[in-house]
């Protein structure tokens, strides 16, 4: 009986509470709307990551779900890859650098020293050929691929060769289609220059990319040309060149006549180096993407 009459009591109390919070229209529809809210109650936890606990945890939001996507390209930018090779300019290293997802940029030195002992026109030379260059390039690939085209320039250009020459006494040489004799006793020297522009135009195009987007080990190999312009040749003599026969003697390095001589050298060398003003490039490298 006590536990009969404690249940209708607490019966009673929770309807008097419910009386008090709801109008009767309102528990005339409670019975009808219980599953209809047990449904949304269930959503609604749902939502909330309810977990069994009871314990609320936010729903992430559509704007958290939804990852920022890319650029076409901006996953290649900011990768590089350095190579190291050779070619007409000498050995060298090059840096590149990934712009776009079809651009690269690039930049690199060469360099190269040879030294070799010649005679032309009865003038011994002694030269040394030294090539130094360093270059900049955009390289830009059209079709999927490794092929690109890359125009650019030398933004340096070191290009050139220098040379010691000497006529033993005695003996006769040619300048300028003129022919003299050294003098026994001060014998004629001479020094001699070959440059170019200090900054030239070129293009290139070929096969490897320095900057790949799915492996690491690079290839290239390219070819094309600097437009460096016109040879510059020069050459200047010292000591006393005498008519070939005994005749009169004068100084080499003030002599109108000799001078004139020397002049039609010059130009008879770059006429001769003319087609240089367009240097052929071959090179290949090999190296890393990073």
């Amino acid at each position: 009986m006590r536990i009969r009459i404690r249940t209708s009591v607490a019966a009673l109390t929770m309807a008097f509470g419910v009386a008090n919070l709801c109008p009767a229209n309102c528990l005339a529809q409670s019975g009808a709307g219980a599953e209809t809210s047990a449904a949304q109650a269930a959503n609604a936890s749902v939502a909330m990551n309810v977990p069994p606990d009871g314990s609320a945890t936010p729903a992430k939001s559509t704007a958290d779900s939804i990852k920022p996507v890319r650029a076409s390209g901006e996953r290649d930018a900011g990768k590089f890859g350095v190579t190291v090779g050779v070619s007409s300019l000498g050995a060298g290293a090059e840096v590149g650098v990934s712009v776009a997802r079809k651009v690269n940029i690039r930049g690199g030195f060469n360099a190269f020293s040879y030294s070799r002992g010649f005679h032309k026109d009865g003038i011994t030379y002694n030269g040394d050929l030294k090539l130094r260059s360093g270059s900049v390039l955009l390289d830009w690939f059209p079709f999927r691929g490794g092929f690109h085209l890359s125009p650019g320039a030398l933004v340096y250009n070191g290009n050139g060769a220098k040379a010691n020459a000497n006529v033993p006494g005695g003996l006769t040489f040619t300048l300028g289609g003129t022919t003299y004799q050294s003098d026994t006793t001060d014998p004629v020297t001479g020094k001699g220059n070959l440059n170019f522009t200090k900054a030239a135009p070129m293009v290139l195009f070929g096969w490897g990319n320095l900057v790949p987007r799915h492996k690491h080990f690079v290839f290239k190999i390219e070819t094309g040309v600097v437009f460096q312009g016109s040879a510059r040749a020069s050459l200047a003599l010292a000591g006393t060149a005498c008519q070939p026969g005994g005749g009169s003697c004068v100084n080499a390095a003030t002599d109108p006549t000799v001078q004139s001589s020397v002049q039609a050298e010059q130009v008879k060398l770059n006429n001769t180096l003319s087609p240089f003003k367009y240097y052929p490039v071959i090179s290949m490298g090999t190296g890393y993407r990073f």
